[in-house]
């Protein structure tokens, strides 16, 4: 993955360090699916989705709600950030690159997807909703890609190989071709839910700010 904006960086260390014993998302993978939340026809609440991050539908154990709201205000950024990407055709994606050899691993992002489309299959489009040619390329791709990516694919390997190197490029211009193709949507901010609420810990003046800046709480945001 190309070097991050620093408030890419906070979210990636923020997903490593989820409490509790599940796999959460990786940033790539939570790109995938969040982008793949997009494309539903009425938007999703975040008290829906965001639970899917962590692994498992029951969220994470955060025995801070300042903690907990500091995440989800994290998540929901990235989330608002790609669909004003999308609206202005900018989307680009979050791949990880192998370190060894420079390739791009496209594959956490497309399992991100596919997350998305099993907990909401029945707000995502289908074969059936899909009359343009060019949406029906790029919805029949990402399920392709899908089938790769879990060693699934039927395809002739010289196929599967040609997708698999113009994953990349092609992943971007499928999703915004599917984004400018749904129906019209509500305004996602107007229906979120907040988070559960998390009984919280009492924050010491002398303690680590959470924010993470490095400082006391009394120093940063114990100021306010």
């Amino acid at each position: 993955m190309k070097k991050l904006p620093s408030r890419l960086r906070r979210l990636d260390a923020a997903l490593a360090d989820l409490p509790g014993d599940e796999e959460p998302m990786l940033l790539s993978e939570l790109d995938g699916y969040l982008a793949g939340l997009s494309l539903c026809a009425e938007p999703v609440p975040v008290d829906q989705w965001l639970p899917h991050v962590w692994g498992h539908a029951n969220g994470a154990n955060y025995e801070d709600a300042v903690d907990a709201r500091m995440f989800t205000t994290m998540v929901v950024a990235h989330r608002d950030g790609i669909l004003r990407a999308l609206d202005r055709g900018s989307y680009a994606g979050l791949f990880d690159v192998d370190e060894r050899n420079g390739d791009i691993i496209w594959e956490p992002w497309i399992e991100g997807f596919s997350l998305a489309m099993r907990h909401f299959a029945e707000r995502m489009p289908d074969d059936a909703s899909i009359d343009d040619e060019e949406t029906k390329v790029a919805w029949a791709g990402l399920l392709m890609l899908i089938e790769i990516a879990r060693d699934e694919s039927d395809l002739p390997r010289d196929m599967i190989d040609e997708l698999t190197l113009a994953a990349p490029s092609a992943i971007p211009i499928w999703i915004t071709t599917l984004y400018k193709a749904r129906p019209a949507q509500a305004d996602p901010v107007a229906i979120d839910a907040p988070a559960p609420e998390i009984a919280a810990t009492k924050i010491g003046r002398n303690d680590p700010c959470p924010c993470g800046s490095g400082k006391k709480w009394k120093k940063c945001c114990g100021l306010n």
